[in-house]
């Protein structure tokens, strides 16, 4: 199991976890393993923290003393390293950035040269150096010291590609964007002030501490307000590297990822451009979500949670749209990776050439009530597979029938399982999964 990379790079608290030493050996290496039979040239964006700043000039100095040329974008999107990466010839691009966390986290997300995650092998090769089980590396010397450089122009270029992807005009459009004090903050408005857009903007003020706090994609009641005291047609949130996208529609309710893949997919399959007329989920997307799906011919396929997996999905199976219910959508027609901005885009093309609200598009979904608990256990294995939870599990299951369902998983990275039901009420919901974790106390498996 990895020690310092997880499934979305290197991420903890500035300095503590993850520190400058950390991040100058991460430069080190990537510039001694793609420099090793030509000069390595290697992207760096970041997002807003105060400790961006920190981190990416010691990847820069570690790329440059192993002769790497560094190129900086500054303040940008997640999306956005992965798209100059892959179009414009580089070796990998390190994204700075902890995405939803607080402002105090930080995190180091390296992306190969066609724009996906770094591969396992070549994280497991950095730690192994960071750990100094691997000896040292050589230094650059002379001319072959590489150099850094300013590629705002990259950061440019990816604006464009945005702006072109739209189908239409958004004039006399009120519409709303919450940054989040993030990476959005230097891209968003761009572009829907340039599809002409009557543009209202929160939450782009950063100040290197303010990222997430009470706003964006994971505080999306902010924005709710918001439309409503404005009257927007309709807003979007993003979190704090952008690679997430939340809607909230004109009447202020929250069109989440489940419901942004309902909206994308059917009208996607309605142009005969929806890859075998099927959208990747992950397990925990809504029930409500697949029986919409069913009524109008959608086939969709369920992944581990995880937009990683969700891709996988796409790539081995030739899909076009999958995604998560926290907004991390992937169109792989036009990107690797989750993208906020251009999930934006992409719902506001379904709403311009049906000529209808995003409230009209998604009220043939019933998002069902769920609820999860999480239930801290002494070994997960043995508490999700115990006889008497399992057939309280089954239990549950025959009880809501076709109107719900629960799900029992193991925590990945805590001693937790985690129970979640979906039901046709709340109280519903309570009931089960109280009515799971009550057995899992009494058979002695819950440690806290």
């Amino acid at each position: 199991m990895a020690k310092y990379f997880g499934t979305d790079g290197f991420r903890g608290e500035a300095n503590e976890v993850l520190t400058v030493e950390h991040a100058f050996k991460v430069g080190r290496y990537l510039g001694w393993y793609y420099g090793q039979e030509h000069k390595a040239r290697v992207v760096i964006g970041k997002d807003t923290r105060r400790s961006s700043y920190m981190f990416e000039y010691a990847l820069a100095a570690g790329l440059t003393a192993s002769g790497a040329d560094a190129y900086l974008l500054h303040v940008t999107t997640t999306p956005s390293v992965s798209y100059v990466t892959r179009t414009e010839d580089f070796d990998c691009g390190i994204m700075i950035s902890a995405s939803h966390n607080p402002f105090y986290d930080n995190g180091i997300k390296i992306i190969n040269g066609k724009g996906h995650k770094m591969e396992a092998e070549v994280e497991e090769k950095i730690e192994a150096y960071i750990d100094g089980e691997t000896g040292e590396l050589p230094l650059a010397k002379k001319e072959a010291i590489g150099r850094t450089i300013d590629y705002a122009a990259g950061r440019n270029r990816y604006i464009g590609h945005l702006i072109s992807l739209a189908t239409r005009s958004f004039k006399d459009m009120r519409i709303g964007l919450d940054c989040a004090n993030g990476s959005a903050f230097a891209i968003a408005k761009s572009v829907y002030d340039a599809l002409g857009a009557k543009t209202y903007v929160i939450n782009n003020e950063p100040d290197g501490t303010n990222i997430n706090t009470n706003c964006g994609s994971t505080h999306i009641e902010v924005l709710q307000e918001y439309v409503k005291e404005k009257q927007l047609d309709i807003a979007f949130a993003f979190d704090g590297d952008a690679d997430r996208c939340i809607a909230v529609d004109e009447n202020g309710k929250v069109v989440d990822g489940d419901l942004i893949l309902y909206v994308c997919g059917k009208y996607l399959k309605e142009q005969g451009r929806l890859e075998g007329d099927t959208i990747v989920t992950t397990i925990m997307s809504n029930l409500g979500l697949y029986k919409a799906c069913d009524k109008v011919g959608i086939k969709y396929e369920k992944t581990a949670v995880g937009d990683k997996y969700v891709y996988e999905n796409m790539m081995k199976n030739n899909f076009c749209l999958g995604g998560e219910q926290s907004g991390h959508i992937i169109f792989s027609k036009h990107a690797t990776t989750g993208d906020g901005i251009l999930t934006s885009l992409m719902v506001m093309e379904v709403v311009m050439e049906k000529k209808q609200s995003l409230a009209k598009l998604t009220e043939e979904v019933k998002i069902y009530p769920q609820l999860l608990k999480n239930v801290r256990v002494a070994d997960k294995k043995t508490a999700r597979e115990n006889p008497k939870v399992v057939q309280a599990v089954d239990a549950v299951t025959e009880a809501l029938g076709d109107d719900g369902r629960i799900l029992v998983r193991e925590s990945g990275t805590e001693p937790v399982i985690r129970v979640m039901v979906e039901a046709a009420t709340d109280e519903l919901c309570e009931k089960y999964v109280d009515q799971v974790i009550d057995v899992m106390k009494s058979e002695g498996l819950v440690t806290a």
